[in-house]
């Protein structure tokens, strides 16, 4: 788990989630453990009623490699008060996700660093 940055009063960043490369492949309990405290962190978020906004950065991802179940998700989602705004983000969000949505808005690579040999960027892809 990363520190949580507060960018104090007005916008609170934490992450969540092992520092180390992820392959679907071989998913370890503790990456499931971390996207779960995540998760665990973003329904506290949601009824805390300090935000109006939640970003949930990746967690389609997370939920395709297996670190989360779409219905523990759905179930955050039937939470959110309805003056809040949650935004999900990642690739392949499962039909469940995208028929609970209120919007979804599908993006298409065009060009990106990582096609021309340079790797992650601390701050930008991490």
């Amino acid at each position: 788990m990363y520190a949580a940055k507060k960018l104090a009063p007005y916008l609170t960043i934490e992450q969540y989630g092992l520092d180390e490369y992820i392959c679907k492949v071989k998913v370890t309990s503790e990456q499931k453990a971390a996207a779960r405290h995540g998760l665990a962190k973003a329904r506290q978020a949601l009824v805390s009623t300090h935000y109006d906004i939640v970003v949930l950065d990746e967690i389609n991802v997370a939920i395709n490699y297996g670190f989360l179940v779409d219905e523990e998700v759905l179930e955050l989602m039937n939470s959110k008060p309805p003056q809040l705004e949650l935004v999900m983000t990642g690739r392949k969000a499962p039909q469940s996700i995208v028929d609970r949505a209120d919007l979804v808005t599908e993006m298409r690579e065009v060009k990106h660093p990582f096609s021309q040999g340079i790797r992650a960027r601390i701050g930008i892809e991490f």
